[in-house]
């Protein structure tokens, strides 16, 4: 079992930036892939950033490249993702996600991921 928390949002005006922390316990952290997701009001969870346990390899939606920068330190377990320049459509819940990796694991889908943080509010005025 792997219990995640995460932390680290909060309000921000447009070009700000936060970074957002999850730790988990429970278990190392090591042979887990992560990712953090993100849901906005009335809309569906949405995929933002995720890496593999390694930390070597990381995958970023489209409307984040560029902005946001995933990192794993496996040492404290815990994954960050950095976030700047945020707009007013960054506005979620951002939720941390992790998996244990197996071959052909699918990053950017929700479905792949058995343990969530409870989700951090990120809100980003205009």
């Amino acid at each position: 079992q792997v219990t995640l928390i995460d932390t680290g949002g909060g309000l921000v005006q447009a070009g700000g930036s936060l970074r957002l922390s999850c730790v988990a316990s429970g278990r190392t952290f090591v042979t887990y892939n992560a990712a953090w997701f993100r849901q906005a009001p009335g809309k569906e969870r949405e995929f933002v950033s995720a890496i593999s346990w390694s930390g070597d390899i990381p995958y970023y939606a489209d409307s984040v490249k560029g902005r946001f920068t995933i990192s794993k330190d496996n040492a404290k377990n815990t994954v960050y993702l950095q976030m700047k320049n945020l707009k007013p459509e960054d506005t979620a819940v951002y939720y941390c996600a992790a998996e244990k990796t197996r071959a052909g694991f699918q990053f950017v889908s929700q479905y792949e991921y058995k343990y969530w943080g409870q989700g951090t509010q990120v809100t980003v005025s205009s």
